[in-house]
């Protein structure tokens, strides 16, 4: 726990975490402003998940207030040149990528406004808990930018090209039901439940062997990106290396000796 007490003590006040058993609570504290995103949350969000507590197995992400973020704060953007622009938009990759292919899955908690730089972080996390007052929106087409956070590579990934084009085309907000509906989300909760939603189900992923949580962090999204030849060789071999883990090995004996958890009961 010191680990825990030293990273806290060194990030800003915009952010606050804090550890319940194996699960880390990473929160977004900026709710006068929607929790928008700047610099100063963005890097501390780098710092956060480069340097997880060992004992961490998952994490919850959600934001105070009313929304879980509404994107980039605009409001610190200020005039760059060319090469900056891109310097900031490769800064977004590289913390997202963090969250992405970091240590441990990620659950977001979205509420409210989910909207530009905040749905690219909801993204780049493994599993989505949208409450019924979620909503998403790319709202750069219509102030002349375009997302530079990872939207136009991860977001097609969850809903397809075309959604993302019309998101971004007309500035269509999707609603929570239709976002849970075509992959924004995987679990749609009432206001208030998607916390308590995120904690019940970190705590199936944290009993999880940690060789299969690293495969499905790590390998899963590479083999989406790979030919189907090479994603199939990939499958193998992962599939190899995870049946010799201790772990494997006692788990499948306590299934063929029928002490093991059924799937249904």
């Amino acid at each position: 726990m010191k680990e825990t007490e030293t990273l806290a003590r060194q990030l800003p006040e915009t952010l606050q975490l804090k550890i319940e058993e194996e699960i880390l609570i990473v929160q977004l504290c900026r709710k006068e402003k929607s929790n928008a995103i700047n610099d100063e949350i963005l890097l501390a969000l780098e710092q956060i998940f480069s340097s997880v507590p060992s004992c961490v197995k998952c994490a919850i992400l959600y934001g105070e207030g009313k929304h879980f973020s509404g994107g980039l704060d605009l409001s610190d953007f200020t005039e760059t040149n060319t090469i900056e622009g891109v310097y900031h938009s490769r800064m977004w990759h590289r913390v997202l990528d963090k969250i992405q292919f970091g240590t441990v899955p990620v659950i977001a908690v979205l509420h409210g406004a989910c909207v530009g730089g905040g749905l690219e972080l909801a993204s780049a996390c493994h599993i989505r808990v949208a409450e019924q007052s979620a909503f998403y929106a790319l709202p750069e087409g219509q102030r002349g930018i375009f997302v530079g956070g990872s939207a136009s590579v991860r977001l097609p990934k969850l809903i397809g090209y075309a959604r993302v084009a019309d998101m971004m085309f007309t500035g269509k907000i999707i609603e929570a039901a239709e976002g849970n509906n075509i992959g924004i989300s995987q679990y749609l909760t009432g206001n208030g439940e998607g916390l308590a939603k995120a904690k019940e189900l970190a705590k199936k992923i944290a009993g999880n062997p940690s060789l299969t949580n690293y495969a499905l962090m790590h390998i899963l999204p590479r083999m989406m990106d790979a030919s189907q030849d090479g994603a199939l060789m990939m499958e193998s071999l992962i599939a190899a290396i995870s049946r010799e883990s201790p772990e494997a090995k006692d788990r499948m004996k306590e299934f063929l000796e029928g002490r093991a958890r059924k799937i249904r009961e």
